[in-house]
């Protein structure tokens, strides 16, 4: 079992900068690739950004891409999305996520959601406008 927990979601004006981190704990040894993902009300959820365990590959949504980083401390057992010149179409909830049974270096299909077994409770981001 792994347990995910997020932080740093907030209330922001259109433009703004936000950090979120997501820790891990319990079998943390057995997580490959990290991501998070967002849903907006009404909307389905998709893929922000994706990280393999080096961090040497990632994904990330179309619109996001030059303005959302993704990283991660395996030493800390963390990965964070650093968000900047946010937009209110970026307003949702933010889960982190963790693939644990792949085995693999790097997903087949990092973007979707049945690629990973843990998931958080996930973090509110809110953007004004």
């Amino acid at each position: 079992q792994v347990q995910l927990v997020e932080s740093g979601g907030d209330l922001v004006q259109d433009g703004d900068s936000l950090r979120l981190s997501c820790a891990a704990s319990g079998r943390t040894f057995s997580i490959y690739t990290m991501a998070w993902f967002r849903q907006a009300t009404g909307k389905e959820r998709e893929c922000v950004a994706a990280i393999n365990w080096s961090g040497g590959r990632t994904h990330y949504a179309d619109s996001v891409k030059g303005r959302f980083t993704i990283s991660r401390d395996n030493a800390k057992n963390t990965v964070s999305l650093q968000m900047n010149s946010l937009k209110p179409e970026d307003t949702a909830v933010y889960y982190c996520a963790v693939d644990t049974d792949s085995g693999r270096a790097w997903l087949a299909q990092p973007a979707a959601s049945y690629e990973y077994e843990y998931w958080g409770q996930g973090t509110q981001v809110t953007v004004s406008s």
